[in-house]
């Protein structure tokens, strides 16, 4: 059941602050997602009422919204806890009800969440909390600490002596200085500011190939420490390699506590002062580093799950080849090459195997067969799947293509991250029963040149390989973060309605995945959609379904012209306004966007940002927002990491781009590091703002590492010199943390990407 209560005004315009955005956005958005709007459609198709908010800011406040949300229902059940424990004063109420923090709110309970037995329970049961409340008030009374200790000393209760007496008493303080949320939060900050992260080699921990090297022994500030860094030593620490702990100065933290306990001098001083050492030692520090891990893994997590969904949207965005008919290879090296062929729309028209690599005549029985294929099928494009002996093959097919003088086919090396993944999955058993995982492999490779969007939806986005750490990550998160990622991707795109598969159906605006099979289902029994209004009669969509839907979905060669473009059906009026205004029928207008130019939009039934969508998509209609597929082109004498020689210049595909630099495949089965340092002739933070997934550049080789598969390289030494001397603090600041551009810290992030992502 869906969440639709109201948020208090003061928490509305607490997330108005977050995000600086508008009140009457964070509201307008709120409402729509209340009433089943997804992110997609309120972006494309409800700007006038958000205030042309983009998916990035509607995706973000709707994380809020669920926050919050449940930070209430967590408030809600704190204040009935406390209440019917009868300790629920007006002032603790209010200031429950103020918080807008989960870590302060479980603060205010911690002393009245129910505890296990402890030393500070232990000590009430010998009857020793009102002398804990005389040193805990800290106010001088009639008998002194000296006359009123003695009298707790009771044998039959376990209390021995004054000293006991004593020590219980600071036992029950030492709690209370432990519950106090103010003094949480102080140290929380303390922490963070002050705190550093130390890892250090276990004992006895066999790391045989050094991936964590560089974190044996290893110092970085709390709040300085980057994602990809803490994620390295949490996965060493995982892998029994290493451990790290959260150091403070701990005379820095004493001093804190004693500002916030001690009010007056008097006999009670020296005993306050024992307990709040006690209440470090014993109680906070563990706590207060625990909950410091837990931010720091939260805030690495995130990071390198937005680079995760960064990289996913820059390769489910890749150029497509486009609808041409193309020949899928998967190279192998024992059990052959696979081929498939695949016509303009993904369909599979034969399949068949080489052997290239396993007998001297391989390649002479293999063109007869290669030949025969791109004749038959009239085959436009060559598409080589990057594993296993994909350099050879590709070597073989171009010099096949030369001898025949065959030019108007191309060749490409196409990616196969996940495509083994795909050929055993459920969903590719139901397009291929009948065939090898291998021929499913080469039908995938093939299909991915075509559209990389289409085929890559049929892959876990974990699979795919453009991750950072992504098996160290909170994996529901990930889940949920990369499913938003393709949501937002083929949505943007669009979807063929009558030629798409279920599984890209699934991830339009407001459809499910049993909708989506329905609409399979029924596009089998009655032929294609003459209409996007046809599809109300598919089981499973009404009318709110539809009006999600809609805009996403293409018809072409449909009933209405319009059904082609991404303009929603809500909105055909207004284009039959235009068309009007134009002296021309809405097909003329399609037909010819130049009729756009003229129009005078007084009298137009539509909202400004709705008006500037409907008049873009008239002048491209149906256009895809993808840019122009180009192949790299590889040094055709470097093919293994044998050949590449320091000082060479390569193209190459950007294959992942992590916060500390960007993995570029050039082509030799091994991708090499451009690090942060050596992406740009000016100083940037984040790679992402030199490249993005997919991307072609041209490199220079820096260093090669045979033996170990290293390879290291540059962009930045083929640009000029740019602004400034690189990458180095600025002007006034101080660096605290160690420099993060070393030859060694380039190698150690190639170890842990080949030790696994």
């Amino acid at each position: 059941m869906a969440d639709n209560r109201i948020l208090s005004p003061a928490l509305l315009l607490h997330i108005s602050n977050l995000l600086n955005i508008p009140l009457r956005g964070i509201t307008a958005v709120i409402e729509l997602l209340d009433d089943g709007g997804t992110v997609p459609f309120i972006a494309r198709y409800r700007k006038e009422a958000t205030g042309n908010l983009d998916e990035v800011q509607i995706g973000a406040i709707e994380e809020k919204l669920a926050y919050f949300r449940e930070l209430e229902d967590r408030r809600e059940s704190i204040l009935a806890s406390i209440a019917e424990q009868g300790k629920l004063t007006d002032e603790l109420k209010k200031r429950i009800e103020a918080t807008l923090d989960k870590n302060e709110l479980e603060d205010l309970y911690l002393p009245y969440k129910p505890k296990r037995r402890t030393k500070a329970t232990i000590a009430r049961e010998k009857g020793l909390e009102p002398l804990a409340a005389y040193l805990w008030a800290q106010q001088a009374s009639e008998e002194s600490l000296a006359v009123m200790a003695p009298k707790f000393v009771n044998a039959e209760l376990g209390v021995a002596s004054v000293d006991e007496a004593l020590e219980g008493a600071r036992h029950i303080v030492a709690e209370w200085i432990s519950e106090n949320a103010d003094l949480r939060k102080a140290l929380r900050n303390l922490v963070f500011d002050e705190g550093v992260v130390i890892s250090r080699k276990a004992m006895d921990a066999v790391d045989e190939r050094e991936k964590f090297k560089m974190y044996y022994e290893y110092k970085e500030p709390v709040k300085a420490i980057p994602s990809h860094r803490m994620l390295a030593i949490r996965r060493g620490e995982t892998e029994k390699v290493l451990y790290f702990l959260i150091e403070i100065e701990q005379e820095r933290a004493l001093a804190l506590m004693r500002r916030h306990v001690l009010r007056a001098q008097g006999d009670w001083t020296a005993q306050l002062e024992l307990a709040i050492d006690d209440a470090w030692k014993r109680l906070l520090n563990s706590s207060i580093q625990t909950e410091i891990r837990l931010e720091l893994k939260r805030r690495s997590d995130t990071e390198a799950i937005q680079v995760f969904r960064d990289n996913l949207h820059n390769l489910l965005l890749a150029a497509p080849a486009g609808s041409i008919s193309v020949l899928g290879i998967d190279p192998g090296l024992r059990t052959g090459c696979k081929l498939a062929v695949v016509d303009q729309t993904g369909k599979l028209l034969a399949h068949d195997v080489i052997y290239l690599h396993t007998s001297k005549h391989g390649n002479a029985e293999a063109m007869p067969k290669l030949e025969a294929l791109l004749r038959k099928y009239n085959v436009r494009a060559i598409a080589i799947g990057n594993g296993t002996a994909s350099r050879e093959t590709d070597a073989f097919v171009r010099e096949f293509l030369r001898e025949k003088g065959i030019q108007e086919i191309f060749s490409v090396t196409v990616s196969e991250a996940g495509a083994s993944v795909y050929s055993a999955s459920e969903i590719a058993r139901q397009e291929f029963p009948d065939l090898d995982l291998t021929v499913r492999g080469a039908i995938s490779i093939a299909r991915r040149l075509q559209d990389p969007l289409s085929e890559l939806v049929k892959v876990d986005p974990k699979s795919i390989g453009v991750g950072q750490y992504q098996h160290d990550v909170d994996q529901r998160q990930l889940a949920e973060s990369l499913e938003k990622t393709v949501e937002s991707c083929v949505n943007r795109v669009g979807v063929d309605l009558n030629t798409s598969s279920w599984t890209l159906l699934r991830y339009v605006a407001g459809i499910s995945e049993r909708t989506a099979m329905n609409i399979v289902s029924y596009r089998n029994d009655n032929g294609s959609f003459r209409s996007r209004t046809q599809v109300l009669k598919v089981p499973g969509i009404g009318a709110k379904t539809f009006e999600q839907a809609a805009g996403f979905l293409r018809i072409r060669g449909g009933e209405n012209p319009l059904d082609m473009t991404a303009v929603h059906p809500e909105s055909y009026p207004v284009v039959e306004q235009i068309a009007a205004a134009a002296g021309a029928s809405v097909a003329d207008l399609i037909k010819k966007p130049e009729l756009v130019e003229r129009i005078d939009r007084k009298g137009l039934t539509a909202g400004q940002y709705t008006l500037e969508d409907i008049l873009a998509e008239l002048k491209r209609p149906g256009r895809d927002p993808r840019e122009t597929f180009v192949a790299p082109q590889f040094r055709e004498e470097v093919r293994e990491i044998a050949d590449v020689q320091v000082g060479m210049v390569l193209e190459g595909v950007v294959t992942n781009v992590t916060k500390f630099g960007a993995f570029v495949d050039i082509g030799v089965h091994q991708d090499g590091l451009v690090h942060i340092s050596e992406l740009s002739n000016k100083f940037i933070k984040d790679p992402a703002e030199a490249v993005k997934t997919g991307q072609i550049v041209k490199v220079k080789v820096l260093t090669v590492d045979a033996k170990a598969m290293r390879i290291g390289l540059s962009m930045k030494a083929l640009m000029g010199p740019g602004p400034g001397s690189g990458q180095r603090p600025q002007q006034g600041k101080k660096a605290t943390a160690p420099s993060p551009v070393s030859f060694q810290e380039k190698m150690a992030a190639l170890s842990a990407k080949w030790g696994g992502k």
